[in-house]
């Protein structure tokens, strides 16, 4: 505080961090950069463990004898399924009033603004079959929910097996066999409830189970629900896997490193879209930690019978049915590269800190510049007016709303005049508004009156850099991926952009690093990550079908990634572009 008080002292730190402003950042950029690539590496992350006593002290036997009756039970379902075309309500409702469940339907509709691309259709209509199972013996105000989503064609017809069978499953457990969309309030109530599993099986025969966490907006349940099933995995002796991946014990040799970074990255990508990645994603909005488990059947040697699969959600529903309340002593902000290590927000918040630093940096430096240069003097013949900074801050964002309604807005305008359908047309609308961008400068003068002066971009660029840091500063305390990618992009433009830069070779390393090539850049990445590449005509089909289904995403569950990037995003890089062609 002595430092910053003395005012020699903060004058000489001042021009200190302006004579070296420009070394400080590229190395803030690439110590950021090193810093998240090095939280794969298994020394510098955490070993999990149970938080919750509750769960952890306490022993549970699992008792599941019915491994024969279930697949049995999903044979016939999925012929029910094939023989009416869908959901079989009515044998639903008869098998689980068999096994002793308090049985409700629940119908919903739900229109789409434009129709789902792979579907192809404006309404959705549906039927939810859930049951209760009542504890004999206890108040009845908590609950648990196991949940097998209904899916087209013969995927997750094994999910209702252990589903529907409740044999020696914990008191207070709703069954819920959604079939998607939004549902009026339930008729049977079970208590509030405290955690969800949604379970997903499209085969007989199991190699492993893979975890899923992402939900929407990038939130995730709380790290306990994660430690349990692996402990049940690591008890029961299933192989688990958790983006697909199996873990590895050679964390020292390059490639034990490169599969931890794969991992780590694909959650990265997948937190970043902000779309849920299973049924699961829709309770967490509703503060219940859930997640999902998928079964795969790949070509190793394992294999898992539905008895394992029954044991182990029995266990897990017996350990989360001692709960005293909420999980909420573990993380609920965290990266894994493996099920068994984690990464804490005290570890990766650095990593973009170190990015987000670079814009202050940027700010000071022309906040220095702008009191060293008075009015009258050459760098500043004149103070800017309030005209020239508001009126580019008030198109861009004009711009950004234009973005966000007129796709959906002006489809039907688009399908009568251009050969396409509603769903191209809302994605090419989108792409030409955002194309119609680049424009925005020659708009900006045309508005004002004679040219702008040098301290105007230096006021222009200040706010907008200041606008930058907050605002992903926000992102990143909300969904820490997604504020990462967007500064890696953002952050380096926003740094060293002005106008007096190369016109035509910063135009194109600003177009680079625009948000929409951000995101056909993450399209190619997840691919990769995945082990399945694609072309560029198939990448590129890919990015069209990821806006369609990044502003379904938004209609139907409330996903804040498209009205981010559309009114938030798209105006402030607008900002900075108006800056590279300033007169």
């Amino acid at each position: 505080m002595g430092l910053l008080s003395d005012p020699n002292r903060r004058r000489a730190l001042t021009k200190l961090l302006t004579r070296l402003n420009a070394p400080i950042c590229v190395m803030c950029y690439l110590a950021g950069v090193a810093w998240f690539m090095g939280l794969a590496f298994e020394p510098f992350t955490l070993r999990t463990y149970m938080s919750e006593n509750a769960m952890g002290s306490t022993m549970v036997e699992e008792r599941f004898p019915a491994g024969e009756r279930a697949l049995a039970t999903g044979r016939e379902f999925a012929a029910h399924k094939k023989k009416v075309g869908g959901m079989p309500v009515d044998w639903l409702v008869k098998t689980m009033q068999s096994r002793g469940l308090e049985v409700f339907t629940q119908s919903f509709t739900r229109k789409l603004p434009f129709p789902d691309e792979n579907k192809e259709r404006y309404m959705v209509r549906g039927t939810n079959v859930y049951g209760i199972l009542r504890a004999p013996r206890a108040p009845r105000t908590e609950a648990l929910v196991l949940s097998a989503p209904c899916s087209e064609g013969n995927n997750n017809n094994q999910a209702v097996e252990p589903c529907s069978i409740p044999t020696n499953l914990p008191p207070l457990c709703l069954l819920l066999v959604p079939s998607g969309g939004d549902w009026s309030p339930l008729q049977g109530r079970g208590g509030s409830i405290q955690a969800a599993l949604s379970l997903e099986l499209s085969s007989d025969v199991i190699t492993s189970l893979d975890l899923v966490l992402e939900g929407l907006n990038g939130q995730l349940p709380n790290l306990d629900l994660a430690n349990l099933f692996y402990a049940f995995c690591q008890k029961i002796g299933v192989l688990c896997t958790i983006q697909g991946k199996l873990q590895r014990n050679d964390w020292d040799t390059t490639s034990g490193y490169s599969h931890a970074a794969q991992t780590m990255m694909l959650m990265v990508l997948k937190q970043a879209s902000g779309r849920p990645w299973g049924d699961h994603g829709l309770f967490l909005r509703y503060h219940i930690e859930a997640a999902s488990i998928r079964g795969i059947n790949s070509f190793r040697q394992y294999k898992t019978d539905t008895t394992t699969i029954g044991r182990l959600l029995e266990g897990m529903y017996r350990k989360l049915n001692n709960l005293l309340e909420r999980l909420h002593q573990s993380y609920f902000f965290y990266l894994m590269p493996s099920l068994s290590r984690f990464v804490s927000i005290g570890y990766y918040m650095p990593a973009f800190g170190l990015l987000a630093v670079i814009l202050l940096l940027r700010a000071l430096d022309l906040w220095v510049q702008l009191g060293a240069s008075p009015p009258g003097t050459e760098d500043g013949p004149s103070s800017p007016g309030v005209l020239s900074i508001l009126t580019p801050v008030v198109i861009s964002h004009m711009t950004g709303v234009a973005l966000y309604t007129l796709p959906i807005l002006s489809q039907e305008m688009a399908v009568q005049h251009f050969p396409v359908s509603e769903t191209e047309a809302v994605v090419l609308t989108a792409i030409a508004i955002y194309t119609a961008g680049l424009a925005l400068p020659h708009n900006t003068h045309r508005l004002l009156q004679g040219e702008g002066t040098e301290e105007g971009w230096r006021v222009l660029k200040l706010v907008a850099l200041l606008y930058l840091a907050v605002l992903l500063g926000c992102t990143a305390l909300i969904n820490f991926s997604l504020g990462f990618i967007l500064a890696l992009s953002l952050v380096p433009i926003a740094a060293f952009i002005t106008p007096h830069t190369p016109k035509a070779l910063s135009a194109a390393i600003m177009v680079l690093l625009s948000p929409g090539c951000t995101l056909l850049y993450c399209v190619f990445v997840f691919q990769e990550l995945q082990e399945t590449p694609v072309s560029l005509q198939d990448g590129w089909m890919l990015f069209l079908s990821v806006i369609s289904q990044g502003i379904l995403d938004h209609a139907l569950y409330g996903s804040l990634v498209y009205p981010l990037l559309a009114l938030l995003i798209y105006p402030c890089w607008l900002l900075l572009w108006n800056i590279l062609f300033w007169k």
